[in-house]
């Protein structure tokens, strides 16, 4: 239906366009807040705010779904975004969305170590070489006005394998047959739940003066109310029309809108050395990963995640 699958492109277009500017929004906080403050935060935000959309307590049927879900809090929400911040604290905004990007080669590669899919054949393997280059590049090949220091670049990597096991236990949750906001609620909790050691050992104190100012607020709603809660139920909402692969697609766009938005707001620089390693990336990203999925839809059929 023409007025359905509109409806899933809109959807995973809105999507894409905040995540593809949630980098920025975070390099802003960074200027006020460290980075445990901004996702302890954003996710109290978005978890408020998902118990205001569906007030309704979850249930589990089994206690090992309990512990599923506190694996995906600590690794999606606690573990990921961590890193992906301090990561943006060392390195350009612009990086780290490409960086991120590569999530899905590992998401490949844990799917067939632990959930016995079909192993990634010589094409994968390929794009994933020619996607690591592209890294390099960005990493690398910045010019002589910026210090080499792959530091931030590295932690966008780790946050990259993170996010492929937080993709793994998440694919197990779709199966408990949940509502989605009642399981994103209940991962958020956990998540916030093992923020609360991270915080307390890093010292957090965060004064309401420091949310007085309105670049600060909207950034901090816009990555609480947007990014956080929103873009879950637009994200799947997306998925439910269009089907996994072609949902799956617009995941490429989210470099091209950070690098974008990184040049207009925070003025940074793209050299065409930079721009040499988004295309490589992205292009091991498209040979790697169309083949993959098309048989993972075969075998599994579409499924909304």
């Amino acid at each position: 239906m023409r007025s359905d699958a509109a409806r899933g492109h809109l959807a995973a277009f809105v999507t894409i366009l905040i995540w593809g500017t949630t980098f920025i929004s975070t390099k802003v906080l960074l200027r006020v807040f460290a980075p445990i403050e901004i996702l302890l935060i954003r996710f109290l935000i978005g978890y408020a705010a998902l118990w205001c959309v569906r007030p309704h307590r979850l249930k589990t049927a089994e206690r090992r779904q309990e512990w599923t879900f506190a694996a995906a809090g600590l690794c999606g929400i606690t573990l990921y975004y961590l890193l992906e911040n301090i990561a943006l604290t060392y390195t350009l905004a612009s990086n780290v969305g490409v960086i991120i990007s590569v999530a899905p080669f590992f998401t490949a590669m844990f799917a067939w170590l632990f959930l016995h899919d079909r192993r990634p054949g010589v094409r994968f393997f390929f794009g994933f070489l020619m996607a690591m280059a592209g890294i390099c590049l960005l990493s690398f090949g910045k010019g002589a006005d910026v210090q080499i220091n792959p530091i931030g670049d590295l932690l966008g990597v780790a946050a990259a394998v993170i996010w492929a096991a937080y993709a793994i236990l998440t694919k197990k949750i779709s199966g408990f047959g949940y509502h989605t906001i009642l399981a994103t609620r209940r991962i958020f909790f956990y998540g916030l739940l093992f923020m609360i050691p991270i915080s307390w050992a890093m010292g957090v104190h965060v004064e309401p003066r420091d949310l007085a100012g309105g670049a600060v607020l909207f950034n901090l709603l816009f990555l609480g109310l947007g990014a956080s809660a929103l873009c879950f139920v637009t994200w799947n909402t997306a998925v439910k029309h269009l089907g996994s692969v072609k949902t799956s697609v617009y995941i490429y766009m989210v470099p091209v809108i950070t690098a974008a938005t990184s040049a207009l707001v925070l003025r940074e620089t793209i050299t065409p050395t930079a721009l040499c390693g988004m295309a490589l990336t992205l292009a091991g990203l498209f040979l790697s990963e169309k083949r993959v999925q098309n048989k993972e839809d075969l075998i599994h059929g579409t499924d909304c995640a």
